[in-house]
């Protein structure tokens, strides 16, 4: 196999740099990036080489990235690219490592893919940046509601003692970075060129890998197909720490969701999934198997998208295995026709539906929101309700402590420029029902829950969460 190689620092990976891997992938059958140590790169290295390394390993388009601290002409001479490249702008300057090139036969070529900016300048606007947090803190909400930050870092520290069950569909989300083209001359299409895409896990696989980075010991219970979707999973699963039990049906495919992105926006979603219920024997065994595990459990999260591996006749039976060892619940329902109910949940301790889940659920489209969240908490007879409001943040639906009766309240959203509001709920699920299973009041829980959206949605990218971001949050104010 013959190779390409791009050396450089790559303090931030941004568009012009996969752009100039895009140029030297198509040369070669592979693209090979040595970035500089530390030590050879100076002032250079804004960013530690470890970090930069593990940037560039990121990127699809590259198939080996190491690091280097020798000359680029003895890097070269080691490894005998068949063709080295470089950015357009070093085509009129002296390039040292030529002559070794020439000498085995070689080429050196250059590429016009790079951006009118440097990663330099990127790393200057983060840090001018930072002045301000996006993510403000609800001071007069948790004035009402007689919490603090210290209370709430009190509640984070202790996530670490808890153990998380969560059962339901696995997803993998597929993100792919695409170049604008123009418009079709046959007809009114979107021309795009694909130029980078990145996997995560999503769905309960994401729910999962937010409750180990949040510091709890983590357990998955889901199906997948038999295909390499799958293996992906349990590899990325595996890598951050969470165990799982991954049940094979040859039946369906491991779902898969595509989002086609371009200038940070989403232009096409594509779905490959199975929405047909699970077969009974593998009811039977995820039953099974959740048992065991709810034996050694503090909390049971169902993190539902309606895909089928959660039957209402699993759902009765993990609730009461549930009760029966003294488990919180949680569970969010994300409902994508009109069938959906998230109120076939009974009895759980949180529920965190959508407005518009809560109206599927109780057929009620003209009521206000506290008429509403009251219609759901007597159908699901749910003991706490977190409607999520989208930009408006979260509304409360909670008993009174000091008196009979229900009280509600409303979290705004703490961050007003949010990049990608895929995930938000699914890190409020986790951080909102921790919360509660550590000890904190249902205003401590839709507060944490608030802060851990509010991080999840200040990236591009399905990331799970990790206690440190909270507590850096926390930390600032």
């Amino acid at each position: 196999m013959t190779s390409v190689l791009v050396v450089g620092h790559f303090n931030v990976l941004h568009p012009g740099h996969i752009r100039l891997f895009k140029f030297a992938r198509n040369l070669e059958s592979k693209l090979v990036v040595a970035v500089e140590s530390d030590q050879l790169a100076g002032t250079a290295a804004h960013i530690p080489e470890k970090l930069r390394l593990e940037s560039v390993r990121s990127c699809s388009l590259v198939d080996e990235a190491f690091i280097f601290n020798e000359s680029v002409p003895q890097l070269i001479e080691r490894l005998r690219p068949a063709i080295v490249v470089k950015g357009r702008e070093f085509e009129k300057r002296f390039n040292p490592e030529a002559a070794v090139i020439e000498g085995y036969g070689g080429r050196l070529l250059f590429s016009s893919g790079e951006m009118q900016f440097s990663s330099a300048d990127l790393i200057q606007q983060e840090v001018a940046g930072q002045t301000n947090l996006p993510i403000a803190m609800p001071t007069s909400y948790m004035v009402r509601h007689d919490t603090s930050v210290e209370r709430l870092s009190t509640l984070v520290e202790s996530f670490s003692k808890l153990r998380v069950l969560t059962v339901g569909d696995l997803i993998v989300d597929e993100y792919i970075t695409c170049e604008p083209l123009g418009m079709s001359q046959e007809d009114p299409t979107l021309v795009v060129s694909p130029i980078d895409k990145k996997r995560f896990v999503g769905g309960a696989g994401i729910v999962a890998s937010h409750a180990r980075g949040l510091g709890a010991e983590s357990t998955l219970l889901s199906v997948t197909g038999t295909d390499a979707t799958r293996e992906f999973c349990v590899t990325e699963l595996q890598r951050l720490g969470v165990r799982n039990h991954l049940l094979e049906d040859h039946e369906r495919p491991t779902t898969l969701k595509e989002r086609y992105r371009s200038h940070g926006k989403t232009l096409l979603r594509v779905s490959y999934l199975q929405q047909a219920a699970i077969a009974l024997p593998l009811q039977r065994e995820l039953i099974e198997r959740a048992s065991k595990a709810l034996r050694h459990c503090d909390l049971l999260i169902f993190s539902d998208f309606n895909y089928g591996v959660l039957t209402q006749a699993v759902v009765d039976e993990l609730i009461s295995i549930a009760r029966t060892n003294k488990v919180r619940v949680a569970a969010d329902s994300q409902s994508s026709s009109q069938l959906g109910d998230v109120a076939r949940f009974k009895g759980v301790d949180l529920l965190l539906p959508t407005e518009r889940e809560a109206r599927v659920s109780t057929q009620n489209r003209e009521d206000g929101l506290v008429v509403l969240a009251e219609q759901l908490r007597v159908k699901s007879n749910a003991k706490h309700i977190l409607l999520k409001l989208s930009a408006d943040g979260v509304m409360v639906h909670s008993p009174n402590s000091n008196s009979e009766g229900w009280i509600t309240d409303q979290v705004e959203a703490l961050n007003k420029s949010p990049k990608d509001v895929a995930g938000a709920g699914d890190s409020m699920l986790v951080a909102s029902a921790l919360s509660l299973v550590a000890g904190g009041s249902i205003w401590d829980a839709a507060c944490l829950g608030s802060i851990a959206a509010a991080v999840q949605v200040s990236r591009v990218g399905n990331f799970h969460l990790n206690a440190s971001e909270i507590k850096t949050v926390l930390g600032h104010h």
